[in-house]
């Protein structure tokens, strides 16, 4: 272990990334061949990287000549990742050393690209997008700069250069950043004096905080504008064990990319897999290809129909169409018929050892010598008699298993004769009880890719040792084998996302169902009210590479914060509302205000709410004892009311019993020249004629669900991950009101859905808005409301309206 660590260092690895990779029973020895190849023990930054990364990809079918490629790297003719890959392409097909200036010539060593060279070139490429440019701005930048490193000059130029000349460009076009870049950075006009009772109107809105510049999404291209995805094969490059079955597929597919997203339907999908949806699906879009959604149902025990639903389901909520939607199951007997055809090559047999047995034949507890099964030498007409044995059903679950006969002696654990079926006597939802065996993942997944003629398999790296078993299977069944590329997961804090964690926290009674909205799986995400385009342009701006850091949570709030403020009206409400009459206004004084629905946007419409006697404003808006860094309503202060021209003034308080306020009385100062006020607050007019206010059955405030940002971290968490949950992340506030403009809100929302009887059956999720100053909010599906009710501008018995806060309208400083 020592003398691995010394020689991987040499490589300039950290002494942790060192460790990982001694301690890789596959990577290590690989690595360790290739240095040795070089003849160097000590190597300069960038050849250390890049024989890492050649260590990392490298296999026997796919890089047959990597002690060549190991020296090129150390002899500085493979300088660059791009220059790698051409490499590993090349010598897939070709024996290098015996056509040394065709591998020069396909990786482009020696190679020089000038500096006039790279600036025609990228210069070439602005003009053509110009007009994208100056609409756009520097949002464009990310998918330009991939349009730039396509360019077949300067595929070999050096990437820091080209980097340096196309950011000198765009400058040259744009100039610096400026507030339409960074709306946060806008300065605010400053307001100007009033003189007259006309102008105060227009003083409240220009005391408003300026809207921010129009949230524009990451666009997909973003995703595979660089890194090794932006590289990826062409279709029909990737080799076969027979060339004819390059010209089969080929003729199939027409040269098309065609990628698949393939769940198992045994849970409901999470933020993770809106990654994986962005990815496969967007990788097929923007290269004019298809992508199949197939469900991976071949564990019936498991498999549920509510999840089959809520899959697809999900794929459109976020915004892509399957063009196929498939299941393994539809492949249930060509599975089995390649299952014999693998037995009658020798290549798989029948097992009877229990799971205990076959873990002891793999190392055991103590990774010792692996041992061959007794039944691996059996004959091949009684593993297919046995095979078929099975298949009728004449042996008991765990009975017997069909296991692929692979290479027990490789370090992958992945070649480690596999199981292909076992026996499961469940009913399959879409196949009844017609088969007792099923095939397993590992199995099924190449063959149905290579039955789709799937031309790039994308997975995350959990399946990077799983490469090797998927090529072996396509290629002992001589069946075209698709190529498959691994990224980085993606992770958030402050959560869990594995099915059984979030099952058990559903069962010890933390969350009443997995689509609680403290949960980071899409229906939790949905029903809290996240915007669909907010979750694809996070997920899109972490790009795709094959890290899989833990994202902070935040970031993904950031988006949905930017998204909501886009698209969100605003109304009026208090969570916990306090009585204000107002003194020297009649009993009977009714004014209607015309409110926008947001400020310097005629878009969103406007609607018109009472103004009376006796309004509601919120209690964090009144304080009893008054502080110079307090701007709102306290005894003997004036305060703005929003939309209103005129302030008031606290001119006493009552209380109850028990010391709570009851009522504020004040005085509404609509005589006379009046000082402009310092603040402005929210309030709801009483007037039960008009429906005014809405009442509000629940409001509910969700938090993280979790204290630290990794649950997982015994260092912070030494309870287990458990002991980790906040039991008061879930805040409920019952006597919340809101004003009238919230029943134009549901109408429009139930008028865009019809034949559905119930406003809860048409995504009440859709109907977003922000409480002013409090938060954006949503109405929850716990709600219930008939269409007709919907209607009224009073509040019926059998009406309640749940709300569920989205996210703050600023991000929490203490974060």
């Amino acid at each position: 272990m020592d003398s691995l660590l010394s020689k991987f260092g040499a490589l300039g690895l950290t002494a942790e990334k060192a460790k990982e990779a001694a301690g890789n029973k596959k990577l290590a020895p690989t690595l360790s061949e290739l240095i040795d190849a070089t003849g160097k023990t000590d190597f300069e930054k960038t050849p250390g990287i890049l024989l890492y990364t050649l260590g990392t990809t490298v296999t026997k079918e796919k890089t047959p000549h990597a002690s060549y490629i190991a020296k090129a790297i150390a002899s500085g003719r493979i300088a660059s990742t791009e220059q790698l890959s051409a490499a590993t392409k090349f010598c897939a097909k070709n024996d290098p050393a015996a056509n040394e200036k065709a591998f020069d010539e396909a990786c482009g060593v020696g190679v020089v690209v000038s500096d006039s060279e790279i600036a025609a070139s990228i210069k070439e490429v602005v003009e053509s997008a110009k007009e994208l440019l100056l609409k756009d701005r520097y949002r464009a930048q990310g998918k330009l700069l991939g349009m730039v490193k396509k360019a077949p000059v300067l595929r070999w130029a050096e990437s820091g250069r080209v980097k340096s000349e196309f950011d000198a460009q765009i400058l040259a076009l744009l100039g610096p950043k400026d507030e339409r870049d960074d709306p946060a950075n806008a300065k605010k006009a400053p307001a100007k004096k009033t003189t007259d009772v006309a102008a105060a109107a227009a003083a409240v809105e220009a005391t408003k905080p300026a809207e921010t510049k129009k949230w524009v999404p990451t666009p997909l291209e973003t995703m595979f504008a660089d890194g090794d995805i932006s590289r990826l094969h062409k279709a029909g490059e990737n080799p076969q064990i027979k060339p004819e079955l390059t010209q089969k597929h080929l003729e199939a597919t027409k040269g098309m990319v065609i990628t698949r997203f393939p769940p198992e339907p045994n849970g409901y999908l999470h933020i993770g897999h809106a990654k994986a949806i962005n990815v496969n699906f967007g990788y097929a879009k923007i290269h004019g290809g298809i992508c199949n959604l197939r469900y991976d149902d071949t564990n019936p025990e498991a498999e549920e129909q509510e999840y089959v639903d809520s899959i697809l389901d999900t794929v459109r909520w976020l915004g892509f169409e399957p063009d196929n939607v498939l299941y393994s199951s539809d492949y249930f007997q060509e599975l089995f018929d390649l299952a014999v055809d693998l037995i009658r090559r020798d290549l798989a047999y029948v097992c009877h050892c229990t799971a205990e047995q076959i873990y002891e034949q793999r190392g055991g507890a103590n990774k010792g010598p692996r041992s061959c099964c007794d039944h691996r030498s059996r004959p091949v007409l009684e593993s297919l008699d046995e095979f078929q044995k099975m298949k009728e059903g004449r042996y008991a679950a765990n009975e017997a298993t069909l296991r692929m006969k692979m290479d027990m002696e490789d370090g992958n654990p992945q070649m480690w004769d596999l199981i292909a079926y076992r026996i499961l006597y469940s009913s399959h939802h879409r196949t009844g009880n017609k088969w007792c065996i099923y095939p397993t993942y590992d199995f099924t997944h190449c063959l149905c890719d290579s039955i789709e003629n799937i031309t790039h398999s994308l997975c995350t790296r959990e399946f990077t040792q799983s490469r090797q078993s998927y090529y072996w299977l396509c290629d002992a069944l001589e069946v075209y084998k698709p190529v498959q590329w691994e990224y980085g997961r993606l992770n958030v804090t402050n959560t869990v996302l594995s099915k059984r964690k979030l099952l058990k926290l559903r069962d010890e009674g933390f969350i009443r169902d997995l689509d609680d909205p403290r949960l980071y799986t899409i229906p939790a995400l949905r029903r809290r009210g996240v915007p669909p385009q907010a979750i694809n342009a996070f997920v899109r701006e972490l790009g795709v590479s094959t890290s899989s850091p833990i994202i902070a949570v935040e970031r993904l709030e950031n988006h949905i914060r930017d998204c909501l403020n886009e698209i969100a009206p605003r109304i009026m409400a208090a969570i916990s509302p306090v009585r204000v009459v107002l003194t020297n206004l009649p009993e009977d004084y009714l004014e209607m205000i015309e409110l926008p629905y947001k400020s310097n946007d005629s878009s969103f419409g406007s609607h018109k709410v009472p103004f009376t006697r006796v309004l509601h404003i919120d209690s964090s808006d009144f304080r009893e004892v008054d502080s110079a860094d307090y701007y709102r309503l306290a005894p003997n202060k004036s305060v703005g009311l929003q939309n209103i021209p005129f302030p008031i003034t606290c001119t006493d308080v009552r209380k109850n019993a028990d010391g709570s306020i009851a009522e504020i009385f004040c005085r509404y100062e609509n005589e006379g020249k009046q000082k402009k006020p310092k603040s402005f607050i929210q309030w709801i007019a009483e007037c039960p004629q008009l429906g005014s206010p809405i009442r509000l059955d629940e409001v509910r405030i969700y938090n993280p669900l979790f204290k630290h940002a990794n649950p997982y971290d015994e260092t912070v968490v030494p309870g287990g991950w458990l002991s980790d949950v906040d039991r008061d992340s879930l805040q409920i506030y019952k006597g919340a009101i809101a004003e009238v403009g919230l029943w134009d809100l549901i109408n429009k929302h139930a008028a865009t859905e019809s034949g559905k009887k119930d406003i809860i059956d048409r995504h009440p999720e859709n109907i977003r808005f922000q409480f002013t100053r409090m938060g954006y909010f949503t109405l929850d599906k716990d709600s219930s409301m008939s269409v007709a009710d919907a209607a009224k501008t009073t509040k019926g018995n059998d009406v309640k309206l749940i709300m569920n806060r989205i996210v703050t309208l600023k991000e929490d400083p203490k974060k």
